[in-house]
């Protein structure tokens, strides 16, 4: 957002804030011509492929425990570990890719690049799951050559959707006029859509392939999806327009900022800036109707001619999404159980329907397609239900975390009493904690998804759209930090909660209770911040 400034009668300063002219140009560099590049042709290519990069990622890692426990012979908290550390890296370095989107490169190129790096990892990970020789025997642990090939796999793989979560969106959203805020929300909305899509067919399909044909099948199958994604990507490079990427570094920018801010902390409010602007403005509002009287402490990185205003407006803005993206991470804490001990609950539950086994993964499918029916409603009455607004989206995702957290407490005592009396219970009894969890997930992250780009300054739109999978990733390695956290302090009162290999053994209810209570405390924090924002 480009920042216009003009002086009122009393010497104060009013600011105001307006849609920037992006510069955007066509493959070969020159002037984007409104008539043949972008629009909503060119966006809805971006959801097509999103479909087949969210089916790559979700179809390995909603199995990945498996793949660790009985094809590399991991326990199962070391394979459930991997899976939140694998989870973690790959949506933490998001912000990565959104800086090289915003600061060095077109989001395209960023596509690309990144789009090549994720294929190098799945494609090691297919040749480890195709050859024997690479894998393990029985009840044997890898040894530093097998498992040298699978985490360099495992950690390109993670590079690579890391780049590609942040440049797909940015490069359909450059795609559309900003100046049209609904045509933006309704493009995230349905970039949404097509993240649930792809993870309904990893749910059903890919599972299907994993469990019934084999790992090797089902990485031969993500490879050819994952190189038919970057074909079409490529094919609509005619009609692209890019946006050029923002002259100077944004993180520089904002620590500059911080250290004039800091700098001339104990200076009068009222010493006049070489600028002639008064470094304590009364009267200042922006054109959508928020102040700018938060972190004024800011307007002190004024004092000289050193800082432009824009420079702190930028930083203001950023920092002022920070709470709300801090209130996410114990939430997102909640949702990494789906990927690790949801599934291990599930492996030792009937699964039997008639003749039929469910594979555990599947039990998602049901709150998909609900979740499918609801973003073209959500899309359609958004706009006139304040409830469907993206911080009311997030709350409301945020307490859900905390209600399957207390059902998920409650199946796990009941399906330990029940082993303890040679009884299997069904593995529909998951059924409630998945359906809670999984709209939790795509209302948190569609809502999170719209509102960090939509209140991003302009020249950093990447960037804070990544927090939404920052937040995932903190709440995944929070996640790993509670396990040993959990295991080192029940230790020593007698037997960790999550310590062995048998689940029947261990305390996995006491440790979905601790969250519970944990993401609740956190939905108060959540409501002060979204009310002061």
């Amino acid at each position: 957002m480009a920042l216009e400034i003009s002086t009122e009668r009393d010497g104060n300063v009013l600011y105001q804030q307006k849609e920037s002219d992006d510069q955007f140009v066509d493959w070969r560099g020159r002037e984007a011509n409104p008539k043949k590049h972008g629009g909503i042709r060119a966006a809805a290519l971006t959801c097509v492929v999103g479909v087949l990069i969210n089916m790559v990622f979700l179809s390995n890692a909603i199995n990945f425990v498996s793949y660790f426990r009985l094809s590399m012979h991991y326990s199962p908290a070391t394979s459930a570990n991997m899976v939140t550390n694998f989870m973690g890296t790959s949506f933490l370095l998001s912000i990565v890719g959104g800086f090289i989107c915003d600061s060095l490169f077109t989001s395209f190129t960023t596509f690309i690049t990144f789009c090549a790096i994720n294929l190098v990892g799945v494609i090691l990970l297919a040749i480890q799951a195709q050859f024997t020789h690479l894998r393990p025997a029985v009840d044997v642990k890898p040894s530093l050559f097998q498992a040298t090939i699978l985490y360099i796999g495992l950690y390109a793989f993670a590079a690579g959707i890391a780049g590609l979560n942040v440049a797909l969106p940015a490069h359909g959203a450059d795609q559309l006029d900003h100046n049209d805020a609904r045509l933006i929300s309704a493009f995230l909305n349905w970039f949404n859509f097509a993240i649930c899509l792809g993870g309904l067919i990893s749910s059903t399909v890919m599972v299907w392939v994993e469990d019934h044909i084999g790992w090797n099948w089902s990485f031969l199958i993500t490879v050819t999806a994952l190189s038919f994604s970057l074909v079409i990507f490529v094919t609509g490079t005619p009609f692209y327009r890019h946006k050029r990427p923002t002259a100077g570094n944004s993180l520089t920018r904002i620590i500059t900022v911080l250290a004039c801010a800091a700098r001339n902390w104990k200076a009068s409010s009222n010493e006049r800036m070489g600028n002639q602007y008064a470094v304590s403005p009364i009267n200042r509002s922006r054109a959508d109707g928020q102040s700018y009287d938060k972190l004024k402490f800011l307007d002190k990185a004024l004092i000289g001619n050193t800082i432009s205003v824009a420079h702190v407006e930028e930083t203001r803005t950023f920092l002022g999404l920070l709470p709300i993206f801090a209130s996410t991470i114990m939430m997102n804490c909640c949702l990494a159980q789906v990927e690790t001990f949801s599934v291990v609950q599930g492996s030792k539950m009937n699964r039997k329907l008639h003749n039929f086994e469910i594979p555990t993964q599947s039990l998602n499918v049901p709150p998909l397609f609900i979740m499918l029916a609801s973003i073209p409603l959500c899309e359609r009455f958004q706009h006139k239900s304040r409830m469907l607004q993206p911080l009311w989206r997030i709350g409301l995702g945020i307490a859900l975390a905390s209600g399957s957290m207390a059902v998920a407490a409650l199946v796990e005592a009941k399906r330990r009493e029940a082993a303890h009396n040679d009884v299997t219970l069904s593995v529909f009894w998951l059924g409630w904690q998945f359906f809670l969890l999984g709209v939790c997930d795509v209302l948190t992250l569609g809502g999170m998804l719209e509102f960090f780009y939509s209140e991003a300054p302009s020249t950093m739109r990447s960037m804070c759209a990544a927090l939404s999978w920052c937040s995932i990733s903190l709440g995944y390695f929070l996640s790993s930090v509670l396990v040993s956290i959990a295991n080192s302090v029940s230790g020593k009162f007698g037997t960790q909660w999550l310590g062995g290999d048998d689940l029947n053994h261990m305390r996995l209810d006491l440790f979905y209770t601790l969250l519970g209570i944990l993401n609740t405390v956190n939905f108060l924090n959540y409501i002060y911040w979204a009310k002061r924002y």
